[in-house]
């Protein structure tokens, strides 16, 4: 018998060249912008943190840790939420992985997220993320902000 994985999946197109949608996802000033307030924290080295802090209120809503680097191509990273009611254990974290490519002169983003069906409550974590659309509401923010930048 074959496991079922559950990972979501969005992906946009942007009007902008890589090297700006880049930089809206890994400069904490522009990160606020589109990720609910949050600052992306970490120095970009694997295995070190990847904290999603409030830019108003100092708390830390997502914490995990560099899985993968690749400047201007992809990145991944572990999360969880501090604030759930699971167990801040490894098996309970998720990994997000992001891609940009060119595209011409504009820039493929995608973004993945899982495998929920390996993490305590996950069927549950998985429906949350899925009837709220996933990443689409912060894919289409960082494309009006790179689309604005050109």
């Amino acid at each position: 018998m074959i496991a079922k994985t559950l990972f979501t999946e969005n992906e946009i197109v942007i009007g902008a060249p890589v090297r700006e949608v880049w930089d809206l996802l890994v400069n904490p000033e522009k990160t606020k912008l589109y990720m609910f307030g949050c600052e992306v924290v970490s120095d970009w080295i694997i295995g070190n943190p990847v904290l999603w802090k409030g830019s108003t209120d100092d708390v830390i809503y997502v914490k995990g840790n560099l899985v993968a680097l690749d400047p201007e191509k992809r990145f991944a990273y572990t999360v969880i939420d501090p604030q759930g009611t699971y167990e801040d254990i490894p098996t309970n974290y998720l990994t997000v992985t992001y891609d940009v490519a060119p595209e011409g002169s504009h820039t493929r983003f995608r973004v993945t997220q899982g495998d929920y069906s390996s993490v305590a409550e996950g069927e549950k974590r998985f429906r949350d993320s899925t009837d709220s659309g996933g990443w689409q509401s912060v894919l289409e923010k960082i494309k009006e902000l790179a689309e604005q930048l050109v």
